[in-house]
């Protein structure tokens, strides 16, 4: 018979390790998640690229793209604190008004080292007066980092927000970003390695473990304690 004590150890153990088990199994659930977005990613990419008339909200993200248009070279946006192989720089943002159609789309063009002596100091970017063809992917917005307060305006900025600069400059600007991943000609030296799309897989791994570690402990914990250690205080 157990008593009160007892009980409530056991219920305890019991509603500790079942918790942390269950938490483990959410963790490891959420990973095969990720996996199978990853294998959707993929799939997209293996799809034959968009053209300009085939663009629209309902494009799935990371869907290769291959459009014509004409740079609005004067509203590039240049964001900060974007390093590249361990140099400091900018991404270079540019609308790309497309070629029969009256939307501009924001196109992440590509990576340009920061001057150390004056960050206020822009390279000359590569800006072509005719129409160009942009190779890329679909992504919802461009790169973003953490700002705190409201963003600054001017060129050089932290993050850009598409709603907010489709206000702004008064462009109608598809609800999409393409990620360039070629040259648009031979002046075009800008750097292009992005880093593929960090799922979090060892993130969630390592979760699982955590809470399958503490799972383990509890039961350790409660055999040890209300089973084997009375038992060996016993004459």
């Amino acid at each position: 018979m157990l008593t009160a004590r007892a009980a409530g150890a056991l219920a305890a153990a019991v509603l500790g390790a079942g918790l942390t088990a269950r938490l483990g199994v959410w963790q490891l659930d959420r990973a095969e998640q990720k996996l199978a977005l990853q294998a959707a990613v993929d799939a997209e990419a293996g799809r034959p690229a968009l053209a300009n008339g085939e663009l629209g909200s309902g494009n799935p993200l990371h869907r290769r793209v291959q459009l014509r248009g004409h740079w609005v070279a004067e509203r590039s946006v240049w964001l900060d604190n974007r390093p590249m192989d361990g140099q400091a720089g900018f991404f270079v943002v540019t609308p790309l008004r497309l070629t029969g159609r009256s939307e501009a789309i924001l196109v992440q063009r590509g990576w340009v080292p920061r001057d150390p002596r004056d960050r206020t100091r822009l390279p000359p970017l590569p800006a072509p007066a005719g129409e160009v063809e942009v190779q890329g992917r679909l992504a919802a917005s461009p790169s973003r980092l953490f700002e705190l307060g409201p963003g600054a305006a001017g060129p050089i900025r932290q993050n850009l927000d598409p709603a907010a600069y489709a206000v702004e400059t008064g462009l109608a600007l598809l609800p999409l970003t393409v990620v360039q991943t070629a040259p648009t000609g031979p002046d075009d030296t800008l750097l292009r390695h992005w880093p593929a799309p960090d799922l979090g897989l060892q993130k969630h791994y390592g979760y699982a473990f955590q809470w399958f570690a503490l799972c383990a402990l509890i039961a350790g914990l409660y055999v040890w304690f209300q089973l084997l250690r009375p038992r060996l205080r016993k004459p």
